[in-house]
This record gives C-alpha cells, structure tokens and sequence, in this order.
C-alpha cells in the first residue's frame, strides 16, 4: 500500500524549508499569505517580535465571495492601504508554500500597485 502525503502537508513542508531563509523586521516586514477554499489573508510580521503589524483578508472585508482573484486582489489593496498608513513601504514575501499563481499572484501584484516594494 502506498502511503500518500496530503497536499497541505507538501506546503507546509515548503513553507518551513521558505520560513528558513525569510524573515521580516520591523522596517521591512514579511507579508505572509494563507490561502483556503473559501477565503484569502494576508499579514504584515514582524519576525524579531513576534507581532503582526497589519493584516488584511476577505473575511474582515466581507466579501461575498473571498475564493476569487477578484477578491484577492481587493485584499492585496487594502493590505497595501493600511501599510502606507503605519509607514511601511518594503516588505519581504513569503508566499506561504503555495505556488506563486492565481490568487497568491494577484495578491502580490495589486500590493506592488499599492505601494509595497518587494
């Protein structure tokens, strides 16, 4: 019999071996995304203190339907949004084991045109 790994083990196994490289500061924070079936998140931490600076998702948002790139791109905005607010304009990204694609993408991309530098 075969013994199959499940497929958020795989990520959370990529996501360690990233999380051994990347860490934020308090000047430069890691934006963290976590993705489910329904919704889409996304942080500012700081690494040193262990403290989450800004964070931003489709549930707070209360969106309608948080499973889209649509709304991952409104989460992105609004995570860029209150970024520029605490004076945060560079960030180090960790897109959390997930393949950098569709959601996670659109996510990067709309904090990119929202003023994150990364």
């Amino acid at each position: 019999m075969i013994n199959k790994e499940s497929k958020n083990s795989i990520r959370v196994r990529k996501h360690a071996r990233v999380r051994a490289k990347v860490s934020g500061t308090a000047t430069c924070p890691r934006l963290c995304v976590f993705r489910s079936n329904k919704h889409i998140e996304a942080q500012l931490i700081d690494d040193v203190k262990q403290t989450t600076l800004v964070s931003a998702s489709s549930v707070q948002m209360k969106l309608a339907n948080g499973s889209n790139i649509e709304a991952a791109k409104q989460v992105g905005a609004e995570l860029a949004k209150k970024a520029k607010e605490k004076k945060i304009s560079t960030v180090v990204f960790d897109r959390g084991g997930y393949v950098y694609h569709g959601r996670v993408a659109a996510l990067a991309d709309a904090a990119r045109e929202g003023g994150l530098k990364f």
